[in-house]
């Protein structure tokens, strides 16, 4: 993995992203266009990392620390290059970035479907906690 890159996303980066997410990410949010990952880069330059190798896209996770909580966030690796190390190195670098802003504990939004990724984030040491739900309230028609 030493020619594995991770880096924090740039605005030059979004319309790869944005297509990256339509094939190598499970589900979509309302939040998931151009303006909203724009507003998340502005915010905060360093949330959304990027694997990459030899230029190429490899996965992403966003890593949103609010001053309080840390959030994981689509986190994705394209499908082709799943199983090495590619999550993980995205997670360890999030992980980082947290303790390094004074985070004490990360949690992930992972859908209840998405099986595959519950064995990916059981294996780096996240558990559901099945006392919490998540209330949604969408604050825009679309």
């Amino acid at each position: 993995m030493s020619d594995l890159r991770i880096r924090s996303a740039a605005p030059t980066d979004l319309d790869a992203v944005l297509a990256f997410w339509k094939t190598a990410a499970e589900g979509t949010s309302i939040s998931d266009d151009r303006a909203g990952v724009e507003r998340l880069v502005a915010r905060d330059p360093e949330a959304l990392l990027l694997a990459e190798r030899d230029g190429e896209l490899l996965g992403t996770v966003v890593a949103g620390f609010d001053g309080w909580r840390c959030h994981l966030y689509r986190l994705a690796v394209r499908p082709d290059a799943r199983r090495q190390g590619i999550g993980s190195a995205l997670l360890a670098a999030a992980e980082e970035r947290f303790v390094a802003l004074g985070g004490r504990r990360g949690d992930a939004m992972v859908l209840d479907r998405n099986e595959r990724a519950h064995h990916a984030w059981q294996a780096a040491g996240y558990a559901p906690e099945p006392q919490w739900s998540r209330w949604v309230k969408h604050l825009l028609d679309d």
